[in-house]
């Protein structure tokens, strides 16, 4: 690292997901938080069909509204295109484009991936900055595979003895043009067993796209093929009777324990039916109480099963982690985000910042813990 300029950081934002204009946002409000007198920042958009651009990085532009969403073609600098350098030890994005643009700036330290959903939380852009030799911040390809795949990340939370709900898998296999009817009827029969209402979701996606609650069988598939638009592997889960908690979580510093924020809890928008896409980023009610209404020792349950699951997908950086205490007084983990949502709404950013760590102080730790990282693969 060059001791004649500041840090160089590239955050990478947009992508190919389903989640687009979620990673936008999350960039927009870290670009707008980040330490400019530390860090030098390279805005690096992935486009909706996968091109990586540079781009003018302006927060405002970036925020989620009731207008039109985010991308990143809307922020895109004409004429410049970035492409990852692969090959070990090669350290670079080489980004092209008109003579203005500064010789050397893909020579980056590390890479902020604020990339949500497939093509970016899920390992392969971990994977790819691995062969590219930088150093990158959050989880590596194993874990953020785990914690994208919501049936892999139960079955690695059941071994290590973490409390989770019910649920049932629909696979490609049981659901398919070519599935056969007695495997549908299976199924459903199972689905069936849970109890109503059920949550179907794509079993690699987020932000609740695809999610639909549903309170009787003859709505249920198609729930399911509707959460087949985004991943043919489906989720089916049953509804808990209960508050949604998250609480957010920091890798030790110097290799030390995992660290868990102060928890908050989850207040839908009371228009809206559950906490879908509308009520997690576009909802005027939608809020997040922190510390979270729930007794000391429930609170203390969560942060301790919050490191747990960390644990469990051998995650680094940072993570949420979102639970369910139910009436019954049971804490139940429902799944983990190795890559959270850091928009202005997320519960990651607030409840750091209610734990001590506002938003400038959180990114310049989640920076330096990637900076202390190898640049070959973890």
């Amino acid at each position: 690292m060059s001791e004649q300029r500041k840090i160089r950081v590239a955050v990478v934002f947009g992508g190919r997901s389903a989640e687009h204009a979620v990673s936008c946002a999350s960039a927009g409000l870290v670009l707008g938080a980040i330490d400019r007198d530390r860090y030098e920042v390279v805005p690096v958009g992935i486009a909706r069909d996968g091109r990586w651009v540079l781009t003018s990085g302006d927060p405002a532009r970036l925020a989620l509204g009731s207008g039109e969403l985010p991308s990143v073609d809307a922020v895109a600098t004409p004429g410049v295109s970035v492409t990852p350098r692969t090959g070990s030890g090669s350290g670079a994005l080489v980004i092209t484009g008109p003579a203005e643009i500064p010789a050397g700036l893909g020579d980056v330290d590390v890479v902020l991936p604020l990339l949500h959903g497939t093509y970016g939380e899920d390992g392969t852009i971990q994977g790819l900055l691995e062969m590219t030799g930088i150093r990158y911040a959050g989880a590596g390809v194993l874990a953020s595979a785990a914690g994208m795949d919501k049936e892999y990340m139960k079955l690695l939370f059941t071994a290590r003895g973490l409390p989770i709900g019910r649920y049932v898998v629909v696979r490609e296999r049981d659901w398919g043009p070519d599935a056969p009817a007695a495997e549908r009827k299976r199924v459903l029969d199972e689905i069936a067993e849970l109890g109503w209402p059920v949550f179907v979701k794509p079993a690699r996606g987020g932000s609740s796209i695809g999610t639909s609650r549903v309170t009787r069988l003859d709505d249920l598939e198609a729930a399911i093929e509707d959460a087949r638009r985004y991943d043919r592997k489906v989720l089916v889960e049953a509804a808990v009777d209960g508050a949604e908690v998250e609480c957010a979580v920091l890798e030790g510093i110097d290799g030390g324990a995992p660290e868990a924020s102060v928890p908050g809890q989850i207040v839908v928008d009371p228009h809206s039916a559950f906490y879908d896409f509308e009520a997690k980023y576009l909802g005027a009610e939608s809020r997040m109480d922190i510390p979270a209404p729930i007794p000391a020792a429930a609170a203390e349950r969560i942060r301790q099963l919050t490191c747990a699951a960390f644990d469990a997908i051998s995650c680094e950086g940072l993570a949420r982690v979102d639970f369910f205490y139910t009436t019954a007084g049971e804490v139940l983990i429902n799944e983990i985000n190795t890559m959270p949502g850091m928009t202005p709404s997320s519960g990651f950013p607030l409840m750091w910042a209610a734990s001590g760590l506002p938003m400038p102080a959180l990114i310049d730790r989640i920076i330096q813990t990637a900076l202390r990282k190898s640049a070959e693969a973890r």
